[in-house]
C-alpha cells in the first residue's frame, strides 16, 4: 500500500511540476511582442503546421501559434496522398482538425495543395492494369478530387495553392504525369475546377526559386499571363522562400516582387525558412527528391548554433523583411514553414539527420535573435 501511495505521489508531483513549467513558459510567451500585431497593418504572418500541431498535442506550441500568427497552412493534411489515398476513399480527419483550428482562432486558412507532382498516389495516373490513364480519365479524377476537397471547405478555407511547383529551373513547364497525360492546359483546368468549387476562395500558384530570373519569367509567361488572357481566376503567386544565408541576393527578391506585382496579382512568401547549413554541391533548389550523404562537414552545429551564425540569421531575416515592408502594398502574406527548429524539414533535407536552425523559435520553443530582428523591422517602418 505504501509503495502504491509513493508511486501516486511521485506521479502527482511530476504532473504538478509539468503543469507549473507549462504555466511559467506560457506566461513568458504571452509577454513576448506579437508578430501578427507588429505587422497588422502590413500583411498576414503565418506558420505551417505538422500533424501533431494540428492535433494540438503541445500547449506551448498552441500558445505561440495563437499569439504570434494570424494565418496557417497545413504541411501535409490537405495533400492528395493524405486526403484521397484511394480512388473511392477520402480521409478528412486531419484536414478537418486543421480547418477547425484555424476557424476557432479566426485565422486566414490556406489549403496546400491541390495539384502537385509529389505525394500523389500511383492510382491517380494508372488504370487497374497499371497502364497510364487517358486524358479524359485523369481530368475527371482531377475534377472530382478538387470539387470534393474544396467544396467541403467552401467558406472556411480562404485561399488554395491550386498548382504547386509546375515550372522547371529553365522556365519551362516541369515534365510531370499531369503534363504528360493531360497536356499544358492541366494548369488552367485545375484553376477552373477550384473556382467552380468555391468562387470566393483566393487561388494561387506556388513554387520555389521563382524569384530567380529564368524561373520567374517562366512563371509569368507560362502560367500567370496565359490564365489571365483566358479570364481564368488567379489571385496570387506564392514564392516559397526556402532561402540561405548567402542566397538569394536581396536585389533579386526586390525585383521579383516588383515584376510579379506588375501582373496585377498578390505576392506572397509562403514557406519561408533560412538554411544555415552548407549546401551539398552548391545545391540551390528545393526539389524534395534530392538527398545526399551525412558527413561531419555537412552538419557543423549538431548541438547548438554559434552566436556568429545567430547574428547572420537575424540580419538575413531583417534584410528580407525590410524589402517585404517596402512592398507592403503588394505583399499580402508571409508564412514560415514551421514554428520551431525541430519541426523543420531542413533537418532531413537534402541530407537526413542534420541539425538545422532555420526558423524563429528554437527547439526549446524560445524566440531567437531573428524573431526580435523582425519585430524591430516592423517598428522601424512605422
Amino acid at each position: 500500500m505504501k509503495i502504491k501511495r509513493i508511486k501516486i505521489s511521485i506521479r502527482l508531483i511530476s504532473f504538478i511540476s509539468l503543469a507549473s513549467l507549462l504555466f511559467i513558459t506560457g506566461c513568458k510567451h504571452e509577454k513576448l511582442p506579437k508578430l501578427k500585431d507588429a505587422f497588422k497593418d502590413d500583411f498576414y504572418i503565418g506558420a505551417a503546421l505538422t500533424g501533431n500541431q494540428v492535433r494540438q498535442k503541445d500547449p506551448i506550441i498552441m500558445t505561440i501559434l495563437k499569439d504570434q500568427f494570424n494565418t496557417i497552412t497545413s504541411e501535409n493534411a490537405l495533400k492528395w496522398d493524405t486526403v484521397h489515398p484511394e480512388l473511392n476513399k477520402y480521409s478528412f480527419e486531419k484536414a478537418d482538425s486543421f480547418v477547425a483550428l484555424g476557424m476557432r482562432n479566426n485565422m486566414f486558412i490556406i489549403g496546400h495543395c491541390l495539384i502537385w507532382h509529389q505525394q500523389v498516389p500511383r492510382w491517380v495516373f494508372e488504370d487497374k492494369s497499371g497502364n497510364p490513364v487517358s486524358r479524359d480519365t485523369l481530368l475527371k479524377r482531377m475534377h472530382d478530387h478538387i470539387l470534393t476537397v474544396v467544396t467541403r471547405y467552401k467558406g472556411k478555407v480562404n485561399g488554395w495553392d491550386v498548382v504547386n511547383e509546375a515550372i522547371d529551373e529553365n522556365g519551362e513547364l516541369r515534365n510531370t504525369k499531369w503534363l504528360e497525360i493531360i497536356g499544358e492546359d492541366y494548369i488552367q483546368k485545375a484553376f477552373e475546377y477550384a473556382h467552380e468549387a468555391d468562387p470566393d476562395a483566393e487561388l494561387y500558384y506556388n513554387d520555389y526559386n521563382i524569384e530567380q530570373p529564368a524561373k520567374r519569367e517562366g512563371t509569368i509567361n507560362r502560367i500567370i499571363k496565359p490564365l489571365q488572357a483566358k479570364n481564368v481566376k488567379i489571385d496570387g503567386v506564392g514564392i516559397q522562400a526556402h532561402w540561405h544565408l548567402d542566397t538569394p541576393a536581396f536585389q533579386i527578391v526586390d525585383s521579383s516582387i516588383s515584376k510579379f506585382a506588375a501582373t496585377g496579382i498578390k505576392v506572397m512568401f509562403t514557406e519561408m525558412d533560412i538554411n544555415v547549413l552548407p549546401r551539398p554541391e552548391n545545391l540551390a533548389t528545393a526539389e524534395i527528391s534530392e538527398n545526399f550523404q551525412l558527413t561531419k562537414e555537412s552538419n557543423p552545429f549538431p548541438e547548438s548554433m554559434p552566436d556568429s551564425v545567430q547574428k547572420q540569421l537575424a540580419d538575413r531575416y531583417a534584410g528580407f523583411f525590410k524589402i517585404f515592408l517596402f512592398y507592403k502594398d503588394k505583399v499580402s502574406r508571409v508564412t514560415f514553414w514551421g514554428i520551431e527548429d525541430g519541426q523543420s524539414w531542413l533537418n532531413n533535407w537534402p541530407i537526413r539527420g542534420r541539425t538545422n536552425y532555420p526558423l524563429l523559435f528554437d527547439r526549446n520553443l524560445q524566440p531567437k535573435s531573428a524573431f526580435y530582428a523582425i519585430i524591430k523591422e516592423a517598428g522601424s517602418d512605422k
